[in-house]
């Protein structure tokens, strides 16, 4: 799907979620343009490291994050979308159960 000067809107879930919601309000009510925002991109390396750029987080520009505050923005992302899939409740039970395993699952 074209975006930005020619470019493709990039093979992310974030892509698909914007894609899924323009649907949805298409079928709903009167059509309109599509229109990608791109709000950046986390990647979480390991156990301890996150790293990820957010877009327009800051007066409109580039925000890099890393370490810690990278992993709080990244696990609340994942429980957001846990949320949205499954509802409340099952998400809150996930995040306790991930809570109790991580006490019992050995470090490596």
């Amino acid at each position: 799907m074209p975006w930005i000067d020619g470019r493709t809107v990039p093979p992310r879930a974030q892509s698909a979620h914007q894609e899924a919601e323009h649907l949805l309000r298409t079928l709903l009510a009167s059509p309109r343009p599509y229109r990608y925002r791109d709000f950046g991109s986390l990647v979480s390396l390991g156990h301890y490291q996150t790293i990820g750029q957010l877009m327009g987080f800051v007066a409109s520009e580039k925000f890099r994050v890393e370490g810690f505050l990278a992993k709080m923005f990244y696990v609340s992302l994942y429980r957001q979308h846990i949320w949205a899939l499954y509802g409340f409740w099952r998400m809150a039970l996930d995040t306790l159960a991930q809570m109790l395993r991580r006490q019992t699952q050995p470090k490596v």
